[in-house]
C-alpha cells in the first residue's frame, strides 16, 4: 500500500476530533474521504503530515512509519499537501511560485517540470509572469497544486479541490485529476461534493463526527443510498 491510516486519534487541546481514523490508498489510486463540513476531513490530512500536535495512531507511508515524524521530512519524503486555503505568494508571479515548490527528481515518482505543469493547467501557462493576488480563485487552486506537484510527490492529499469553483474550473480539475492519476501519482480528495468524487475515485470512505462510517468502491457507495442520505445529504 502507498499509505496506509490505523487507529488515527487527533484532539485539539481537551476537544477529541478524530476517533480511530482507518483507510489505505493503493499504488496510483484516487481514493475519495468524503463528509459535511466539520466531519473531520481537513483534521485527518493534517494530521496524516503531523500538522496536529495531539495524535495517536500508526501513518505509513511507502512502507515507512511515518506516524512522529516532523512534517518537513514528510514531505521531503514524497507525500504533498494541497491545503484547503489557497497558501500561495500572492507577489510572486506563477513562475516564481512553481519555482518555490521544486525538488529534485524522486526515485519512483513522476518528474514535473514547468512546461509538464502548463500542459496539466493550460490557464497558468497563459499568465505565468502574473502575480498570484491577480488571479482567480480558481487559478490560484491550480497554482498551488501545480506547485505542490513541482515537489515531486508520490502521493498528493488534496483538501476540498472543488470547493468555491465555477463549473468550467471544476471540469478542468477532474481532467487535471485524472491526468495526475495517469502519470502515476496516488491521491486522495477529501469532498463534500459526491459528483465531482464520482468522476475521478476509485474508492471512497465516508467520515462523520470523526469517526470512518463506510469504506469501499464508488460502485458500492452508489448501491447504497441509505448512506448518502445518512452521511452526504445536507
Amino acid at each position: 500500500m502507498k499509505l496506509t491510516v490505523q487507529d488515527l486519534n487527533s484532539h485539539y487541546g481537551p476537544a477529541h476530533i478524530l476517533f480511530d481514523i482507518g483507510f489505505e490508498v493503493g499504488e496510483g489510486e484516487v481514493v475519495a474521504l468524503l463528509g459535511r463540513n466539520g466531519a473531520g476531513k481537513s483534521t485527518t490530512f493534517r494530521s496524516i503530515v503531523g500538522l496536529v500536535a495531539q495524535r495517536t495512531g500508526r501513518i505509513m507511508f511507502e512502507g515507512k512509519d511515518v506516524s512522529v515524524r516532523p512534517t518537513h521530512e514528510i514531505v521531503r519524503d514524497g507525500l504533498g499537501y494541497v491545503p484547503e486555503e489557497r497558501r500561495i505568494f500572492t507577489d510572486l508571479t506563477v513562475e516564481e511560485n512553481l519555482e518555490v515548490g521544486r525538488q529534485p527528481k524522486r526515485p519512483n515518482a513522476p518528474y514535473w517540470t514547468r512546461d509538464k505543469l502548463f500542459a496539466l493547467f493550460p490557464n497558468l501557462g497563459e499568465m505565468k509572469n502574473r502575480p498570484g493576488g491577480r488571479m482567480s480563485g480558481g487559478e490560484q487552486q491550480m497554482l498551488t497544486i501545480a506547485r505542490t506537484l513541482m515537489g515531486n510527490p508520490s502521493l498528493v492529499l488534496l483538501d476540498e479541490p472543488s470547493e468555491g469553483l465555477s463549473p468550467k474550473i471544476v471540469e478542468q480539475m477532474v481532467d487535471a485529476i485524472l491526468t495526475m492519476k495517469k502519470e502515476g501519482v496516488s491521491i486522495v480528495v477529501s469532498e463534500q461534493n459526491l459528483h465531482f468524487a464520482r468522476l475521478i475515485s476509485d474508492r471512497a470512505y465516508i467520515i462523520e463526527r470523526g469517526r470512518i462510517c463506510f469504506g469501499g468502491t464508488m460502485a458500492e457507495l452508489d448501491a447504497r443510498p441509505d448512506i448518502r442520505d445518512a452521511h452526504l445529504s445536507l
